[in-house]
């Protein structure tokens, strides 16, 4: 396979679909639409594929359940798979807390990788405090790090330390795909 340069890192030329995934606050937007950008692919925020009982469910404080989330995800997924048929690896934001979504959501596309923005819950506590979002209230905080499942050996990841800069985040997940790629079969 050969390899191409990205803004001085080398990537594999066949990108995967990436899901940058972590709990609210982590910067899951702000360093897929740079991981996007460095790649030259599209970025969708999985926050605007929610149907509307979900964003209004959290807006009231209210945590979603697994029956939430399954019609999101499959959007996601099947967004993911179809991009990914066309030939048009896409970026996507996505919590991705727990391993059955994280399963669900690379079947259509099992190449993914899961990009996770790890932190402590003091400092996205603190991140969270400096923004407003929609309908994503503080408070649920808790109950995403309660439902968070660390990232398994079989899953195709990278575990980045969000107190990084984003550049040096875009540069280390860039260097990683390398990785993962040369690592595959």
């Amino acid at each position: 396979m050969s390899d191409h340069p990205v803004h001085g890192n080398t990537v594999p030329a066949n990108v995967p679909p990436l899901i940058v995934m972590g709990v609210s606050g982590s910067g899951k937007s702000t360093i897929g639409t740079a991981l996007a950008a460095a790649l030259g692919i599209e970025f969708i925020d999985g926050d605007d594929l929610h149907p509307r009982a979900n964003k209004a469910k959290m807006a009231a404080g209210h945590p979603l359940n697994d029956e939430d989330r399954a019609p999101w995800l499959e959007i996601i997924a099947e967004r993911i798979g179809a991009e990914l048929a066309d030939g048009r690896p896409i970026v996507v934001a996505c919590s991705s807390l727990k391993r059955k979504y994280r399963d669900q959501l690379t079947a259509y596309a099992p190449s993914t990788v899961f990009v996770h923005l790890d932190g402590a819950r003091g400092i996205i506590s603190e991140r969270q405090s400096h923004r407003v979002h929609e309908y994503m209230p503080n408070t649920l905080l808790d109950s995403q790090f309660s439902t968070l499942e660390p990232l398994q050996d079989d899953e195709r990841k990278v575990i980045v330390d969000l107190t990084m800069k984003p550049d040096a985040i875009v540069s280390f997940v860039l260097d990683r795909l390398s990785v993962i790629d040369a690592a595959t079969p």
